[in-house]
């Protein structure tokens, strides 16, 4: 049997506010998303990545609780230049999103930057140095 890494879910507390971050990162959602309990947006490579609320986990997963502390997910966008990095973090804190860490030159070749999703999970910015 062959397995293929096919969907990367988060849970979200507000669905309205998950979908309107992640359509900021280039993410497509259907019209209409913000209402559901359950969205997905297909990438580009065939990967889906989904949105579900609380209230649809707890149907079929009424024991479940959100992880205390720190993220446990760290979701990474790849940006055109250093300077979309530096552009799209100012964008995304202008907007209102939580800022996590400041853009700055990584020791490994990339300009980074982090700012945190609605629900807290951290979402990495970077581009190649050179």
């Amino acid at each position: 049997m062959t397995l293929r890494f096919d969907m990367i879910g988060l849970v979200v507390l507000d669905m309205a506010a998950s979908v309107a971050f992640y359509r900021s990162l280039g993410l497509t959602f259907p019209e209409g998303a913000e209402s559901e309990g359950h969205v997905e947006a297909t990438l580009p490579n065939g990967l889906r990545f989904a949105l579900d609320t609380v209230d649809v986990i707890l149907t079929f997963d009424p024991a479940w609780k959100a992880p205390i502390g720190s993220s446990r997910v760290g979701l990474a966008f790849l940006c055109r230049s250093p300077e979309d990095v530096d552009a799209k973090f100012a964008d995304l804190v202008a907007s209102g999103v939580t800022p996590h860490k400041e853009p700055w030159d990584a020791f490994w070749g990339q300009r980074y930057a982090v700012v945190k999703d609605p629900d807290g999970n951290t979402v990495d910015l970077f581009a190649p140095l050179s």
